[in-house]
């Protein structure tokens, strides 16, 4: 079985078919994933900005970090489940879209951005946590975080204006 059979399994289940054909199934997935997306990386936002030394200065890190995490890990789980939903319904058709891979990529490399401040950077925060420019590596964590997430969102919404296009005609 080839990954293109997968795929087009994948589109062949009711959760695909109810996606794609039902009236309201479509609008309601995306609108999910929008406000996941909304919810993720606006609350996520704040936490990169402070580390960027730019906002919430007069709190810790770990302050804003613990404030918000709760907001954009529900915000990612929406996100997650919605965007799995769509992928299951239109599997093929991303799977061959460029901007979904770059999204894919995207994704995969701020996921690694923040092990990489969570396992190395954030090991020294106690020294850093309450000062109002924080070192160097954990503003490069920072702002590759927002790099990445606005990269994540041209691509889901560049992905969505070529997905579906007619190919271009004679």
């Amino acid at each position: 079985m080839t990954l293109l059979d997968v795929l087009s399994r994948l589109e062949g289940t009711s959760l695909a078919t109810l996606i794609q054909e039902s009236r309201y199934g479509f609008p309601i997935v995306v609108a999910a994933h929008i406000l996941g997306l909304t919810l993720s990386v606006g609350t996520l936002l704040w936490v990169d900005l402070r580390l960027l030394g730019i906002a919430l200065q007069r709190l810790s890190i770990s302050h804003v970090y613990r404030g918000a995490a709760p907001w954009f890990l529900a915000g990612f789980a929406m996100m997650f489940a919605s965007g799995l939903a769509l992928f299951t319904a239109y599997a093929t058709l991303a799977y061959a879209n460029f901007y979904f891979r770059l999204k894919m990529i995207a994704l995969v490399l701020a996921g690694v951005n923040a092990l990489v401040f969570h396992v190395m950077t954030q090991r020294s925060s106690a020294q850093w946590d309450a000062a109002p420019r924080p070192p160097a590596a954990a503003r490069v964590a920072g702002l590759t975080s927002i790099v990445l997430w606005v990269a994540v969102m041209l691509a889901g919404r560049l992905m969505s204006y070529t997905m579906f296009s007619a190919p271009p005609g004679p």
